[in-house]
């Protein structure tokens, strides 16, 4: 896995634009960062998943190895990786478990959106911060009775003198219990509607956080998605973008990022699960368990692999388009980012659960098998409800309508 670094990226240009080698001419290589997290991750996954608390010693090894700098320019002390880079990165550590890829990909989500959107002086601290790995960000944009409506927030947002105040409840926070700083939506201070939102940045000293609740989930278990509430004041500085404008992060950014990271995440377990799956029945002792000459067998995994090399095409394609700097507010643009959301949801779920019925009880049922196969099909079955799919195709089919000619993109 290797990464092209960019020499620049101005505030506004293409997420993940094109990339250039550093100027010694070498190309730097992302593996060993990699690797390094994956062991750690691997090392305390029992715990991580028996009690479902958040993969701290996983982050402690992104911080060290400057992979929470991913997304960030090199000027800045960041590694200036690309969204293919994000696609490798969170692809390799859905390997070894679902969550610390969905909590890296998240993170470099809302990294991405200081990058492009940020002014200074609060571009130029945030991004040192994120270069040295002393800023692990977590999204809030949740809230009670909106569901899942990105575009609108009903908790106001208020101006004092030369501050605003933070009075903010949500639901689902991945990582804010352990979070160095939040990105939090909020109804702009001038608001007329409900869609009118603007995004702000808080560090953790500037605000109270409370959390509530007991995570106890079916899968993802060390996500540690916990609901909370911030209160706080924070300089009126700390705005990312302009107020009201937050729309446009979601469109250029947010979106793709989420669909993109959560996509890779999501087949990278899910061809992890494949490759421990086909290890065990290459294995000596697995070719005297399995009746390798099985033409069931072979189907069910043929039948996995096609899925994944499906989520596979759609994922480089949606990244390419992303890569290319087009303007993503155009219908087919929109389809093809949910559709690779919908269908790496769905195709990756059904893969694991097919392999379920490949290997059978022993080791597609039971948790000490190594194949991972139910922790992963357990994982996987969150991700249709991760911006729920239902949403999307409602989305979808509106954006079908501006499209008669049924243009791809």
């Amino acid at each position: 896995m290797t990464s092209a670094i960019p020499k620049t990226i101005e505030p506004g240009a293409p997420v993940g634009g094109a990339a250039a080698v550093v100027p010694d001419g070498t190309v730097p290589d992302l593996t060993q960062r990699v690797a390094a997290v994956t062991r750690v991750a691997e090392e305390h996954l029992p715990e991580t998943e028996r009690d479902a608390v958040f993969p701290e010693h996983a982050l402690a090894e992104m911080r060290r190895t400057g992979l929470l700098g991913l997304l960030v320019p090199v000027e800045y002390g960041g590694l200036g990786g690309t969204v293919a880079d994000l696609v490798e990165v969170s692809m390799a550590l859905g390997r070894t478990d679902m969550s610390v890829a969905m909590i890296f990909a998240m993170h470099c989500q809302q990294s991405e959106a200081i990058v492009r959107y940020a002014a200074s002086p609060l571009r130029e601290d945030l991004l040192s911060r994120l270069a040295a790995g002393k800023l692990y960000l977590a999204s809030v944009t949740t809230e009670p009775g909106k569901g899942g409506h990105l575009f609108r927030s009903y908790a106001p947002l208020s101006e004092g003198d030369g501050t605003l105040e933070i009075d903010r409840t949500a639901p689902i926070v991945t990582g804010g219990t352990v979070a160095d700083g939040f990105l939090i939506t909020m109804r702009s201070p001038q608001a007329t509607a409900d869609r009118h939102v603007s995004l702000v940045y808080a560090h953790r000293h500037q605000l109270r956080v409370e959390s509530a609740g007991v995570w106890c989930p079916m899968g993802m278990r060390a996500s540690h998605s916990l609901p909370l509430t911030l209160t706080g004041t924070i300089p009126a500085h700390q705005v990312i973008g302009e107020h009201g404008a937050f729309h446009r992060i979601a469109q250029s950014v947010f979106g793709p990022l989420a669909h993109i990271g959560w996509s890779a995440a999501w087949l990278g377990t899910a061809a992890g699960a494949l490759s421990r799956v086909l290890r065990l029945l290459r294995d000596p002792a697995g070719r005297k368990r399995f009746d390798l000459g099985s033409e069931l067998l072979m189907t069910r995994l043929s039948g996995a692999r096609a899925r994944l090399d499906t989520v596979h095409a759609l994922l480089r394609r949606a990244e390419a388009l992303v890569m290319s700097g087009a303007d993503l507010s155009g219908a087919s643009s929109q389809l093809l980012l949910n559709n690779l959301k919908i269908t790496a949801a769905e195709e990756c779920h059904r893969a694991v659960d097919g392999l379920v019925d490949a290997v059978g009880l022993r080791h597609g049922y039971l948790q000490d098998s190594p194949t991972r196969l139910e922790k992963a099909l357990r994982d996987l079955r969150s991700a249709v409800l991760n911006y729920s799919n239902d949403r999307l195709h409602l989305a979808d089919g509106q954006l079908c309508l501006l499209d008669p000619d049924v243009r791809f993109a």
